[in-house]
């Protein structure tokens, strides 16, 4: 089993920024590539970031260019830097391992909106 718990969620405005942050046991971070993965109202969750545990990022093509993942080793601790926020980013937003197997957190919610 493992634990994950996201923060940094909240209300913005078109074209914000919002920094995401994930406490995750060690037991998932210290052994797996890390994900941001985001689910929209209606929709499958999907995921949109994801970071190996070297430092290789990887991006969807509708986030490339505005969110930047990052982790800190240190702390266990993923991250999710988003700029240019757009209503369409309006989302819950988890992470976790990209490999399957940890149950998941709360998720953090994301709105975009004016």
């Amino acid at each position: 089993q493992g634990l994950l718990v996201e923060s940094g969620g909240g209300l913005v405005q078109p074209g914000g920024s919002l920094r995401l942050s994930c406490a995750a046991s060690r037991n998932i971070f210290s052994f797996n590539d890390m994900g941001w993965y985001r689910q929209a109202p209606g929709k499958l969750r999907v995921l949109v970031a994801s970071i190996t545990r070297g430092g290789t990022t990887n991006y969807v093509d509708s986030v490339k260019g505005r969110f930047t993942i990052s982790r800190d080793n240190a702390k266990n601790t993923v991250y999710l830097q988003m700029d240019s926020l757009k209503p369409e980013d309006t989302a819950v937003y988890y992470c976790n391992s990209v490999a399957p197997g940890f149950p998941w957190g709360q998720g953090t919610q994301v709105t975009v909106s004016s």
